[in-house]
């Protein structure tokens, strides 16, 4: 931001003043504890409540993955304030740094190869959109189980392998490899005992996530709950899209 030309102002918790900007920058997510701001480089924790109460009603205030009870605060405190994390062009986008790191995770933990792996991905949303394509281009035998028939019909379209939710079961016993991106339980107990043992399992869906991960681990089933995968594999990539997402939203506004 700074190097675009913007003045750029950043405040520790002893001097926290919101006095000078137009434009207040949250961190995603916004809170981990919902409690405090999300800031683990800092010392001492930083109550939201107490940002809030510094800003003022001209200025906005945009962070990532604010929860809808922060949401109601901040509108009691009369604050201006957009989401950018549930802007689809920064979902979209995401997906690429997220689905690269679901293949490095893969690789690290697996004495195979993902080229000539049965690979099985749950869900036809962005991420798995992404990592079907990428998981194709390197020669992997790509299934895919979606509920909707026009994503069955995409999934067949791309020449991936169609698999439907109420027909996943007669596929879990082929599989090297799993990626999950449903947020709801899907691997449960039965369908963890069809895997064979040596099957990698990546949960890819936000917590609780998709993957009965305590019955998994009693069968010996290697599973990675692979959360934040942006900002731990290309944090500078993951750093651009949040800007470019902030400058459309700006642009929009007219600011």
């Amino acid at each position: 931001l700074y190097r675009d030309g913007h003045n750029v102002t950043l405040s520790h918790i002893e001097g926290l003043s919101f006095k000078d900007p137009d434009i207040i920058i949250g961190p995603l997510p916004f809170s981990k504890d919902d409690k405090t701001i999300n800031a683990p480089f800092h010392i001492e924790k930083i109550p939201i409540e107490m940002v809030f109460e510094r800003i003022n009603k001209d200025q906005l205030l945009m962070a990532g993955n604010i929860k809808e009870d922060h949401k109601k605060k901040a509108k009691d405190y009369g604050i201006d304030f957009i989401d950018y994390f549930g802007r689809e062009e920064l979902q979209v986008l995401n997906a690429i740094p997220t689905a690269e790191g679901a293949l490095k995770l893969a690789i690290e933990n697996s004495a195979i190869t993902l080229h000539d792996s049965n690979v099985l991905i749950l869900g036809f949303g962005r991420i798995g959109k992404v990592l079907a394509k990428m998981l194709y281009g390197i020669g992997a035998n790509v299934y895919v189980a979606a509920r909707k028939t026009e994503d069955i019909a995409w999934i067949n379209a791309l020449s991936y392998r169609a698999v439907r939710l109420n027909q996943l079961d007669e596929y879990m016993d082929n599989m090297d490899f799993v990626f999950n991106t449903v947020p709801s339980l899907i691997l449960n107990k039965e369908r963890l005992e069809r895997l064979h043992r040596k099957a990698l399992v990546i949960d890819l869906a936000s917590k609780p996530g998709g993957v009965d991960f305590k019955w998994a681990e009693e069968l010996g089933i290697n599973t990675i709950h692979a959360l934040g995968l942006p900002g731990k594999v290309a944090p500078v990539t993951a750093a651009r899209i949040i800007k470019d997402t902030i400058y459309n939203i700006l642009e929009e506004r007219g600011i």
